[in-house]
């Protein structure tokens, strides 16, 4: 593997959203979690942060982050709370990767530039229950019917069911992956306010993530007249959906860090006499804790560099490869964080538990470790 630039920090005007919306995220966080929703409050502050202008060009109003600066930004909001953060992960990655990338065609990009101006949020609908997630291949059951004549110009109308739709209800639009009576599967621009879309409650008692309300949403004729062709395979969709991942729950890993450490510099047992930072097992584990996601984060962002030199790449197996080592990075922090602090893990008052949770969500995303791996290993052995 050859060298690669450093990766880009953070422009000031970035810094200045990532810390917006890293506040509003703190703010709304234990709200979202209690509702098993994301509340009208939650959805208005992280719209008004001004983190959907992040990965829109500076030409088209917004403050242009490459692929390693959204990935440092949303190091920053997983460790504030991965349920909100992965909504603004998933606005930001679809952004990202439609002008980076050019995933999608003009008329496309205008509106989604004139959305993340605008503080409107928007997010790629496509698992279903049947299909699950669309990484391995599948037609969805939801469908496009063209109503020529029912649109200026020409329109399709949508029907079907989505899964997973992160953070719906603070979402003004979604990009849904439908499949038209002749076989060909298109991304349909629905206006999730507009007519014919319903959203079903579907996610209480979820195991981790329960304030992003990624409830299912239910479409019955709803109305577009823009769509793409679908990007399946698409080195800038996979480059920034697993940067968005792979940042945004290695950020959990590192709240884990900071609660474990500064929970054993105050927790002072009586037999003790001092606190339990001073014990070498302590120290231990919060020396692995850190060395586990430290070197996560480093892989993360030296291949996210390595991307933003040349983002005509072909493959992103490195890309794929911090993905699963940063999910697993933040699994394991999460894990060794509750061991160390033992049975004050497990109450409210500590956040371990609610990290130990949420880090699980993250190994439930594409790609999988044996497909990340395997990719990467591949390119090794095949140069």
């Amino acid at each position: 593997m050859t060298s690669s630039p450093p990766p880009a920090e953070l422009t000031p005007a970035q810094a200045e959203v990532v810390g917006r919306a890293a506040d509003a995220i703190r703010q709304h966080a234990a709200e979202c979690e209690a509702a098993q929703d994301v509340t009208p409050g939650a959805a208005a502050a992280l719209s008004g942060s001004g983190y959907t202008r992040l990965a829109v060009p500076e030409d088209r109003g917004g403050l242009g982050a490459n692929l390693s600066q959204f990935a440092r930004a949303q190091l920053t909001l997983g460790a504030a709370d991965a349920s909100l953060a992965l909504i603004l992960a998933m606005h930001g990655q679809v952004t990202g990767a439609a002008f980076q990338g050019r995933t999608l065609p003009e008329p496309l990009l205008k509106v989604v530039a004139e959305a993340g101006v605008r503080g409107e949020l928007l997010n790629a609908l496509a698992s279903e229950p049947e299909l699950g997630s669309p990484s391995r291949g599948g037609l969805p059951q939801t469908h496009a019917a063209p109503q020529g004549e029912s649109f200026e110009g020409g329109g399709w109308q949508i029907t079907g069911r989505k899964t997973w739709s992160t953070g719906v209800r603070a979402l003004h639009w979604a990009l849904v992956t439908a499949t038209t009576p002749d076989g060909q599967v298109g991304r349909y621009w629905v206006d999730l306010h507009g007519p014919g879309v319903q959203i079903e409650e579907t996610w209480q008692g979820a195991l981790a993530l329960r304030g992003s309300g990624s409830h299912d949403v239910v479409f019955t004729d709803a109305p577009t007249t823009l769509h793409a062709p679908p990007a399946p395979g698409q080195p800038a969709s996979s480059a920034w959906f697993w940067t968005a991942i792979a940042a945004t729950y290695l950020g959990v890993g590192f709240a884990a860090l900071d609660a474990i450490s500064a929970y054993a510099r105050v927790r002072v047992p009586t037999a003790l006499g001092a606190p339990i930072a001073t014990l070498p097992r302590i120290q231990e584990n919060v020396g692995r804790t850190a060395g586990a996601l430290h070197a996560a984060r480093a892989l993360l962002l030296e291949s996210a560099a390595r991307w933003d030199a040349d983002p005509s790449a072909t493959s992103v197996p490195g890309i794929g490869a911090a993905k699963a080592h940063a999910a697993n990075a933040a699994v394991f922090a999460t894990d060794l964080a509750s061991r160390t602090a033992g049975g004050a893990a497990l109450s409210a008052a500590l956040p371990l538990e609610k990290l130990l949770r949420d880090a699980r969500a993250g190994l439930t995303h594409p790609p999988t470790d044996d497909t990340a791996y395997t990719a990467l290993g591949r390119q090794i052995l095949e140069n």
